[in-house]
């Protein structure tokens, strides 16, 4: 089997002498081409010119959520097709959502064995994707989630600490999100975003929009985070939205966003739709976006469709 392994060099949780035990336990087993990203965007033309060459069997993205989520708009530039090469994943970053989703250890040198296992017993899984686009802009497919307004305010603020030096950890993006919570009270108050569903009316005043394609929607460490506990790779997408993000509501749906029964969030404030085949979410100002924690700048419409059997993927 003819594989690529794409590697984020700057991936926060492996180092240098990881990658290379980990390049050679795959080599072992596979006719394997290694690229090293440089760039932003690399790892997604990489994956682009693997699919368009149509003699790659595997492209494995080493690296957190960015690099895989740069690997599968790589593979699908031209959208889904049964001949595209398979995706496998060895998360490197530092929260891998998408990798565990797939329940995959969040131990590089675990998941790299429990990959070889899954190319030798042929496992694999067909997964549904979420894909953004409006304003004439690129669409750009997720995996796990996307996010317009105030979670992506906090995305782009982490985005910032980094380029200043900061490491990426859970703590940053606590401290930011606090800080992004104390100093947005307008938008707090008096949510500037419209839900629009076909054939449906239309929801007005969300102050914040967090759109899942799986569940959990992110961890804290090694605590799950779930906006929408229903979403899952099998089908469409899932909404959850506040109508308010006073200090009193949030200080109640902290605990339901890290419930694990099921329940999710709830309360008068709190819109939750599940199995949304497609959406958009509108803003009269531009209002920050992301998908997969990656920060794309500000939109005023974004247009969102789930796509079954987008993709497969080793596991």
């Amino acid at each position: 089997m003819r594989a690529l392994l794409v590697v984020n060099p700057k991936a926060t949780t492996t180092s240098g002498r990881t990658r290379d035990v980990l390049t050679h336990a795959l080599a072992n087993e596979l006719k394997l081409d290694v690229a090293h990203t440089e760039y932003r965007g690399h790892a997604r033309d990489l994956a682009r010119e693997a699919a368009a060459v149509g003699t790659v069997d595997l492209v494995v993205a080493l690296g957190g959520d960015g690099t895989v989520n740069e690997v599968v708009n790589g593979l699908l530039y031209h959208g889904p097709s049964a001949e595209l090469p398979r995706l496998a994943v060895v998360p490197g970053g530092s929260t891998n959502v998408f990798a565990r989703a797939l329940g995959l250890p969040n131990d590089p040198v675990e998941a790299t064995g429990q990959l070889l296992d899954a190319l030798k017993a042929g496992r694999e899984r067909v997964v549904g994707l979420g894909l953004a686009g409006g304003e004439g802009l690129p669409d750009r497919w997720f995996t796990f989630t996307a996010g317009f307004g105030f979670d992506a305010g906090v995305v782009g603020r982490v985005e910032q600490s980094r380029r200043n030096g900061q490491r990426s950890t859970h703590a940053l993006y606590v401290g930011q999100a606090i800080r992004a919570f104390f100093g947005e009270r307008g938008h707090r108050r008096h949510g500037p975003i419209t839900l629009s569903m076909p054939g449906q009316e239309n929801v007005t005043g969300l102050t914040l929009s967090i759109v899942s394609n799986t569940s959990p929607w992110t961890y804290l460490g090694n605590r799950p985070v779930y906006a929408s506990p229903e979403a899952s790779f099998d089908t469409a997408l899932d909404l959850f939205g506040t109508t308010g993000l006073s200090l009193v509501q949030t200080l109640r749906t902290i605990p339901q966003l890290l419930d694990s029964s099921g329940a999710g969030p709830h309360g008068k404030h709190v819109v939750a739709y599940h199995d949304l085949p497609e959406f958009t979410l509108h803003s009269e100002e531009s209002l920050p976006f992301q998908v997969d924690g990656d920060h794309l700048g500000e939109r005023n419409t974004i247009s969102f469709t789930g796509v079954p059997r987008a993709l497969r993927v080793i596991v």
